[in-house]
């Protein structure tokens, strides 16, 4: 079985993200990038299937800048066999990178696409859902475990009530939630072998993909600072003040 993981780059979840002095977006000017976390846990669940000979190759995909390649790099130092970077220094819309992804899969023939439920700098939450629409696929969103025997994939997923588990006849879609498993650190060893693994580089036009913006960004500004709270002597003050705040 193959095994296809997009991963994208994004900034590191530990940076404090700073709006530009114009408002037209995010200030991404010598700011640490790394790979959206979700996708990390997409490709450890697929390196884990290779490890336990439920999937025969793993090939990461990402859709960016030239600098992407060290996204990739990290898929495959954390075990992928192969990558392919689309470049384009674009800002490509979720439904955009379905299409292209949905290009990668005519192209690959993958049994399986597990990717991160969103990534972290839109939240947008779409592009697993947008490629099982536009190639067919069934899919199982917000994976808590996954288990693929028999040319099926069993999926546990994370809903408002509990948890859903649903069975899907390959090839399937599958989009990861936090729970589903922890990522493994690459080590020098693999650092040093991704070096050498092989990255096919894209871009946009080879697929015949038109990734013009539908959307346009009119501002971006940074939440509002919390006011300090205050302590109160007792509960009697307490609901004294609530009551003259309106709260109760």
């Amino acid at each position: 079985m193959k095994v296809l993981v997009p991963v994208k780059r994004v900034i590191d979840y530990n940076v404090k993200v700073r709006v530009k002095s114009d408002q037209t977006g995010v200030d991404l000017a010598n700011v640490k990038m790394s790979m959206n976390p979700f996708d990390e846990i997409s490709v450890e669940e697929a390196v884990r299937m290779k490890e336990a000979g439920a999937a025969t190759e793993v090939v990461a995909v990402s859709i960016g800048p030239q600098q992407a390649q060290e996204t990739i790099r990290t898929a495959l130092a954390m075990g992928a066999d192969r990558g392919i970077l689309i470049k384009t220094d674009d800002d490509v819309e979720p439904l955009g990178v379905a299409k292209l992804l949905a290009k990668v899969v005519e192209e690959e023939s993958p049994d399986m696409v597990i990717l991160g439920k969103q990534a972290i700098d839109d939240d947008s939450n779409q592009t697993g859902q947008m490629l099982g629409a536009l190639l067919g696929w069934p899919q199982g969103t917000f994976a808590s475990e996954v288990k693929a025997e028999g040319g099926k994939v069993n999926v546990t997923r994370e809903v408002d009530g509990g948890l859903q588990t649903v069975a899907l006849d390959g090839p399937a879609i599958v989009t990861t939630d936090l729970r589903l498993n922890e990522p493994r650190y690459a080590s020098l060893p693999n650092i040093m072998k991704a070096k050498k693994k092989p990255i096919d580089m894209k871009e946009p036009g080879d697929y015949g993909v038109d990734i013009s913006p539908r959307l346009t960004v009119v501002k971006v500004t940074e939440p509002p600072v919390r006011e300090a709270g205050e302590k109160v002597e007792d509960v009697a003050t307490l609901v004294e003040k609530l009551k003259s705040a309106g709260a109760v």
